[in-house]
């Protein structure tokens, strides 16, 4: 039961990280705000994501899995909901900081016991990968069902339906068992200690520059469909235009499920994790320069690759970065790497909303492409550590 836990925490992750997203071609016109200010929400989300996961980090390794992952599901539920209800700006952007607890929280539990409870416990990275699968699933499924139920009900019942998919999980939640945690760090201060460590601080950057990527896609991928869409169709009707670039997240969504149940069959995916994030993190450069200057025609091919290029990177950084580590400490380090990590997501969406107000989207995706270089250089340095 503690394996269908960490999946479905993982999978809830996925959820948050592609709601703004999914709801963007809506929720914009709703709010009545334009491409700036919708970065603003998602530096807002990912802002609080940042303090959210130092605090997560060190209570699981306090309290354990169990009361994390509750809390979790039932805040995470019960801020879709008030998103839902949501009609300004002042409305919508309490909701979005607060759902930084609950998506925090679904990360650090799921993220902490996948590596402990999947391949008994013996490879990291690929237990990584394989449980991350599901984060990919929440990803895939989130915009499907939303452009889906926004064809056939209200705005408002579309977003309440998927606080109530949030808040299922909290019955096996409640009833499963969990494996022993370890007495870790007693406050934050003690925590950031460990920033003392090169390990952790070079994998906090290799998150900071792909985490960057990623919320990029997950939050712009719609738009920028939308976006190319309209240009290159001009003659196809708006809801189904809304529709066909909600699915593109979808796609990108599944690419990500691929390339990660592929790379949790590769036993030696700890050992030259490094390498492989680094010639993945080429690749993506290269096709994110592909999408500043494809057509529509191209784009749902370019974003599936990006996706399979993406996919194992988070997974085996933090599976690369906990075989240097004890179990004990685990959900400390992850909530430290990961909070530098965010930053990358504060900083980078939002730039890229601010530089498609005077531009386009699918210009402003270049600012994606230094990172992809940063991505080689600190992933090979974290390997030699």
């Amino acid at each position: 039961m503690e394996k269908i836990v960490a999946l479905l925490c993982v999978f809830g992750l996925g959820m948050c990280f592609s709601l703004l997203g999914s709801i963007s071609v809506k929720l914009m016109p709703r709010l009545k705000i334009d491409k700036g200010k919708f970065g603003s929400l998602i530096s807002a989300f990912m802002l609080m994501c940042l303090v959210a996961s130092l605090v997560m980090g060190v209570v699981v390794d306090k309290l354990g899995y169990k009361p994390v992952a509750i809390f979790g599901f039932v805040v995470t539920a019960a801020c879709i909901f008030a998103l839902s209800r949501g009609r300004t700006y002042g409305e919508v952007i309490i909701p979005c900081l607060v759902l930084g607890f609950g998506a925090m929280a679904l990360n650090t539990a799921g993220n902490t016991l996948i590596p402990v409870v999947l391949f008994g416990g013996e490879n990291p990275a690929a237990a990584s990968n394989l449980g991350n699968v599901f984060f990919g699933l929440g990803l895939f499924l989130t915009p499907l069902i939303v452009s889906f139920l926004f064809r056939k009900a209200s705005y408002e019942k579309a977003i309440s339906a998927l606080a109530v998919i949030v808040l299922i999980p909290v019955i096996f939640a409640s009833i499963a068992k969990y494996p022993d945690v370890q007495a870790g760090f007693l406050t934050v201060g003690d925590a950031l200690g460990l920033l003392g460590k090169p390990a952790v601080l070079v994998a906090g950057l290799v998150l900071f520059f792909y985490i960057a990527l990623e919320a990029s896609f997950c939050n712009w991928i719609a738009p920028y469909g939308k976006e190319i869409i309209s240009k290159d169709f001009p003659e196809m009707a708006g809801d189904v235009a809304d529709a066909v670039a909600q699915r593109m997240l979808s796609v990108f969504a599944v690419a990500m499920m691929v390339g990660r149940l592929v790379a949790s069959q590769i036993q030696f995916i700890t050992a030259y994790g490094d390498v492989i994030i680094a010639g993945l993190a080429l690749v993506a450069g290269l096709i994110i320069f592909g999408m500043t200057k494809s057509g529509a025609i191209w784009t749902s091919a370019l974003v599936a690759c990006a996706g399979l290029a993406f996919a194992p990177c988070f997974p085996t950084t933090v599976g690369v970065t906990f075989a240097k580590f004890e179990p004990a400490v685990y959900g400390s380090v992850f909530g430290i790497i990961f909070a530098i990590g965010l930053l990358g997501a504060v900083i980078v969406p939002k730039a890229i909303g601010n530089y498609a107000k005077g531009s386009s989207v699918k210009r402003s995706l270049k600012l994606l492409i230094p990172a992809c270089i940063a991505l080689i250089v600190l992933a090979l340095i974290l390997g030699k550590l």
